[in-house]
């Protein structure tokens, strides 16, 4: 079990198709407003850090956590599993490194919104220890936080 850093030409395909097969899904977006996301993938993967998460280093990814450094703020942009990966640990292990990378460049707390759909990630990121802040009911997702 490893994490490493995203190797663009290996590990975009994939990323895509996680964010397809498990984020989409539970998305309140239209589909014009997702096509437009999905266009806007890359140039986010290109200003943040992504972890993956595989059994040995040159193994297909299982999971991955995109995130990015806001001074003293760690915003978790991405998060997800392949289904068969799902509670094996995958998920704390990847938000585990990424909240370590953070600390370690002096961010004191972390920041994830989730979609209102989403209540097996909403379980998942209080089990973490993050506690909502507020809801925006204009985005339709959660906002949560955790002191680092």
């Amino acid at each position: 079990m490893m994490i490493r850093y995203r190797r663009p030409k290996q590990d975009d395909a994939f990323i895509m198709r996680l964010i397809d097969s498990q984020l989409v899904p539970i998305s309140h977006l239209s589909p014009s407003q997702i096509e437009t996301v999905r266009k806007e993938i890359p140039k986010r993967l290109s200003r943040g850090i992504t972890l993956i998460a595989c059994q040995r280093y040159e193994d297909d990814p299982l999971g991955f956590v995109h995130f990015i450094l806001h001074g003293n703020l760690l915003y978790i942009d991405m998060l997800a599993v392949t289904p068969e990966s799902q509670r094996k640990r995958w998920g704390n292990m990847l938000m585990v490194h990424a909240e370590k990378f953070a600390a370690s460049r002096g961010c004191t707390r972390s920041k994830v919104m989730v979609d209102a759909g989403n209540a097996s990630g909403l379980s998942f990121y209080r089990k973490l220890g993050y506690v909502t802040v507020r809801y925006h009911t204009l985005n339709q997702c959660h906002e949560l936080e955790k002191k680092l």
